[in-house]
């Protein structure tokens, strides 16, 4: 996987800083102030830092943005890089400063001059994130990437600060890579191969395969990939650190490695995109791995269904009808609207299996809440306002956009079915509503319950702060939030 770029923590040198030859990043207050290497820094660099701080271009800058010195005079350095920071910046300011530091990282490296009270385990989960870089295809024009060095007074202290946030750091990475492989190198084997391979991390992991799901009654989620060579299957990782005996909080992910649509073929204008389609299920892995390297104390089971959706001589028509696992029978109307399938009989049978205290799912489920939130917002659906609540509150913590969308019974006027207890899809009136509402019918009412549909955050068009262009690991940076609010607090 693309591990995070490792980050050392050195002890304030300012000898050492003649001698740098990639790049230096200074952070400095607004006023332009700075510790005692900030100053030897300008001495050598004769008064460099003081005329650029002084300058209108430096008042413009908005906190974690930066301005490049190139080649400055009496270092060796080939950059020196200059990052507003306040004195007591907010976490989404120091994680912007990393982001900005991580972005100009070149062959050469970064060495991170930080004085005074520094968020040390955001400024790093900001040079990590931002880092990132998947180039596992490519065989030219690689762009090298030096070592990240943070200077500092106290790095035994700066280091022991940092540890969880690398934790999540490598979760997001390893969901970005996910989303981000091709669907003839990210197979639903492949897929279910990765995912067992956490078991050294301390997970448990199963794998039902299509006959273990047969015998289960999982008609819906068989559905789905009877049209592909590859073989569905459930994973079932399960995170033990909580009081024995407890059940465990449940999320539950889509893994469609591939979407063609079906028999309802999608146009090829940006099929190519569909690799992403199992996005919520990359992020179910992500934070599962983040749980285990962090050692959480909380117990969760992370579910995900992982199938290919093909056209094919077998493969499900619209018309046809299938049985769930709960028993209730769909009408396909459209082979599209696949991934609502998938999800329906994973959901059952982690309620069924589990007993879960609450429940969250993720998919990248519907086209219309790309055109209801745009790209800065997942939709959250639920059943629970507190559950709701405390989710929104996790995701507004960690800067991920989220917002909650509206339910109701009139929306399941439009799944009525003529020969089935429903169909798939209601049409696109409130398309994301009505997946939504039908997902609930395979929620039992006591279980505490959220639909995440990501399909907006999980592969936006451009870059953002802590990404660059392609997956983003949207959601596990939340959903860690929440259960060690939630469940560990």
């Amino acid at each position: 996987m693309s591990a995070p770029k490792p980050i050392t923590f050195t002890k304030a040198d300012a000898d050492a800083l003649v001698t740098v030859t990639g790049r230096i990043a200074l952070l400095l207050t607004a006023d332009g102030k700075s510790g005692p290497l900030g100053r030897r820094l300008d001495r050598l660099s004769r008064g460099a830092i003081t005329r650029a701080t002084a300058s209108a271009a430096w008042d413009k800058l908005k906190p974690g943005e930066g301005v490049d010195i190139a080649w400055p005079a009496g270092l060796q350095a080939e950059a020196l890089q200059l990052v507003k920071l306040p004195r007591r910046a907010t976490m989404a300011e120091a994680r912007k400063a990393g982001a900005t530091i991580s972005k100009a990282l070149g062959a050469g490296g970064v060495t991170v001059v930080a004085e005074g009270q520094i968020e040390f385990a955001e400024l790093a989960l900001g040079l990590a994130l931002r880092a990132y870089d998947f180039a596992a295809h490519k065989t030219t024009g690689v762009k090298e990437r030096g070592d990240i060095t943070v200077m500092t007074a106290d790095p035994e202290a700066a280091e022991a600060g940092a540890r969880a946030a690398m934790a999540v750091a490598e979760g997001v990475c390893f969901t970005r890579d996910l989303v981000n492989e091709p669907a003839n190198v990210l197979t639903t084997t492949d897929f279910a191969n990765r995912l067992k391979a956490m078991e050294k991390l301390g997970l448990k992991v199963e794998v039902l395969d299509e006959d273990a799901l047969t015998k289960l009654g999982m008609g819906a989620l068989l559905g789905v990939g009877q049209g592909s060579e590859s073989p569905s299957s459930v994973v079932v990782m399960q995170w033990n650190g909580g009081k024995k005996g407890d059940a465990p909080f449940a999320l539950v992910g889509k893994g469609v490695v591939f979407d063609t649509g079906g028999i309802s073929i999608k146009p090829a204008a940006g099929m190519e995109e569909m690799t992403m389609d199992m996005g919520g299920a990359g992020v179910v892995a992500g934070v599962m791995r983040t749980l285990a390297l962090r050692k959480a104390k909380a117990n969760v089971v992370g579910l995900v269904g992982i199938v290919e959706n093909m056209p094919d001589g077998r493969a499900q028509r619209p018309g046809d009808v299938v049985k769930s696992m709960k028993g209730d029978t769909i009408e396909i109307i459209n082979t599209d609207a696949e991934g609502r399938l998938v999800l329906a009989d994973v959901l059952w049978y982690a309620q069924e299996r589990f007993k879960p205290t609450g429940m969250i799912n993720l998919a990248t489920l519907t086209g219309a809440i790309i055109i209801g939130l745009g790209h800065e917002h997942a939709g959250v659906f639920s059943n629970d306002d507190a559950l709701s609540a405390a989710f929104l509150k996790a995701a507004t913590a960690e800067g991920e956009g989220a917002w909650r969308m509206p339910m109701g019974p009139a929306y399941d006027e439009m799944l009525k079915s003529r020969i089935a207890d429903m169909k798939n899809t209601g049409g696109r009136p409130g398309g994301s509503i009505t997946a939504a509402q039908f997902l609930k019918r395979f929620v039992k009412d006591e279980t505490p319950w959220i639909h995440l549909d990501i399909a907006g955050v999980a592969l936006p068009p451009k870059e953002t702060t802590l990404a660059p262009k392609g997956a983003t690991g949207w959601g596990v940076m939340a959903l860690n939030r929440l259960v060690a609010d939630m469940l560990e607090g």
